[in-house]
């Protein structure tokens, strides 16, 4: 058995982390830390754990941690660059679900997030855990960088265009919508359910965090740099997000139904809809699936690509589950074989 840790379970990806790992046939939940919440039991936090998780909230012990195999990080950025190095030399692997290791170029890295890089020398070692584009790195790593939400929405449905060179780089578009839950479990007076609900705005279009690394990303595969207007949006949901992404053909005789099903053929999450479908979050609550359809509006040199997440599974635990698969040898669907919910 895998004996795992989690840092910082209280948010929901903590919980949703704990949920997959409680269910997963080859792991042994060892320990979660809160520093708020030591003492608490997980369970009467998360009554949805009851009978599942009998864990104890403890505060981070580094000499606990280092008895895991593997150790997550479901923590705000900031937070594991601090810990990494010490885990890695005492031979347990990282993954983080934050920010941290993302985006290769510290320096870009420290712009976006407004403070010092504790640990450079770890960026370049880590691998960016989108496994349908590293998979077989994400095999031998010690230490994984699990993408970003938006960008996991928005990469895996772009790559194919871009990878075969059939659209214009320079001309990109996301149009992107969350749920309140993206915003994390903090209080927020934006997302109250009365401020919230019943409405929709966009936000960070001058720049948001996400941009730089789906820029990296889609650069890499196409060899060039890329030119990306993101826009994301909130929206009066809990869970999902849709990704609407807009490019121009400049090669529009390719087969574009066959390029996107013979690129993911092999990809267990990711869903390649039939010709004229629309995706919906609803369909994906609770899993670890991408779904996708493409459209090509009066047969112009358009393409749509509509592109759906659970943010809270494939857009952060679930994905992080799936490079733990990797990492160690398992078949890479463990512990995320379920259904989504409906409705």
């Amino acid at each position: 058995m895998i004996k795992a840790g989690i840092v910082g379970g209280t948010g929901y990806a903590g919980v949703e982390l704990l949920r997959l790992l409680a269910g997963h046939p080859e792991v042994e939940l060892s320990l979660i830390t809160s520093r708020s919440e030591a003492g608490l039991p997980v369970a009467e936090m998360f009554p949805n754990l009851r009978g599942y998780v009998d864990l104890i909230f403890s505060d981070p012990d580094p000499g606990q941690l280092a008895e895991c195999d593997v150790v997550f990080f479901a923590t705000p950025h900031g937070v594991a660059m601090n810990s990494a190095a010490e885990l890695l030399d005492q031979g347990v692997r990282v993954i983080d679900l934050g920010a941290d290791f993302r985006i290769k170029d510290v320096s870009e890295w420290e712009k976006w997030y407004g403070m010092a890089h504790s640990a450079p020398q770890l960026v370049a070692e880590a691998v960016y855990g989108l496994p349908e584009v590293n998979r077989e790195a994400i095999r031998e790593a010690r230490l994984i960088a699990c993408p970003g939400c938006y960008p996991t929405a928005v990469q895996l449905g772009l790559l194919p265009l871009i990878e075969q060179g059939l659209v214009d780089i320079g001309q990109l578009v996301a149009d992107a919508k969350s749920g309140v839950s993206g915003a994390g479990r903090k209080a927020s007076i934006g997302t109250l359910l009365g401020e919230a609900g019943e409405s929709m705005k966009a936000y960070g279009v001058a720049g948001h965090r996400h941009l730089p690394e789906i820029v990296q990303g889609l650069t890499r595969a196409a060899g060039a740099p890329v030119g990306l207007t993101f826009v994301p949006h909130l929206t009066p949901m809990i869970r999902g997000i849709h990704a609407t992404l807009y490019a121009r053909l400049t090669n529009p005789t390719k087969g574009l139904q066959t390029l996107y099903s013979e690129r993911y053929a092999d990809e267990p999450f990711v869903d390649i809809l039939p010709p004229d479908s629309h995706p919906e979050t609803r369909s994906v609550k609770g899993v670890n699936h991408c779904r996708i359809a493409l459209h090509r509006p009066g047969d112009g040199d358009t393409v749509v690509v509509l592109s759906v997440i659970d943010n809270l599974v494939k857009g952060a635990s679930g994905q992080a589950v799936q490079n733990m698969n990797l990492m160690f040898g398992l078949d890479e669907r463990a512990g995320l074989n379920a259904i989504g919910l409906m409705p």
